[in-house]
């Protein structure tokens, strides 16, 4: 039997930044592969995290994450291109101008996803000490779930009633 040897390598900010556009400008069809161009690593899900808790600054994103400076330019510069984070210049007094980021309405979409992960988390790989955030409803402050709603009826669907089905008209036959 013979073995195979695959490298893989860390992809460059050039790159991250080219497929975050690429995927919105181009004719990748999969609406998962367009979002993992934006979404899918775990550092940009990380400063989503904190971005949903009112992170906007740099030094605090650094602070929360313990990321390395050039990681964290990195997967900022993705997420700002990703239209998941906008830049705002401030400018403290006797400082020089920084940029914050700040979620856009993609960017605040996102706490489906989060709210699904970590469900996921808490549900098939939990912490000994329970769940380490909570998910409620601002209004009533009762515990919520992420699932899946019928469009016409704004009722819960359970899983095993979902079809994740490819579109016909958005295929390819090649």
């Amino acid at each position: 039997m013979r073995s195979v040897t695959t490298h893989c390598r860390r992809p460059s900010y050039p790159d991250l930044v080219k497929a975050a556009s690429a995927s919105r400008d181009s004719d990748v069809l999969c609406s998962v592969q367009r979002s993992l161009d934006v979404l899918g690593d775990r550092w940009s899900l990380l400063i989503l995290r904190e971005s949903f808790r009112g992170v906007t600054r740099y030094s605090d994103f650094r602070a929360a994450l313990g990321i390395a400076p050039d990681i964290l330019s990195q997967r900022l510069g993705v997420l700002v291109e990703g239209n998941v984070l906008e830049k705002r210049s401030y400018r403290e007094p006797g400082s020089r101008t920084r940029d914050s980021y700040h979620l856009t309405d993609a960017g605040e979409q996102a706490k489906l996803l989060l709210g699904a992960l970590q469900q996921w988390g808490d549900d098939y790989q939990p912490h000994p000490n329970g769940p380490s955030a909570l998910r409620r409803s601002t209004r009533t402050g009762r515990p919520l779930r992420v699932a899946f709603i019928e469009e016409e009826s704004d009722s819960g669907v359970p899983l095993d009633d979902v079809d994740l089905l490819v579109d016909p008209s958005t295929s390819r036959t090649d």
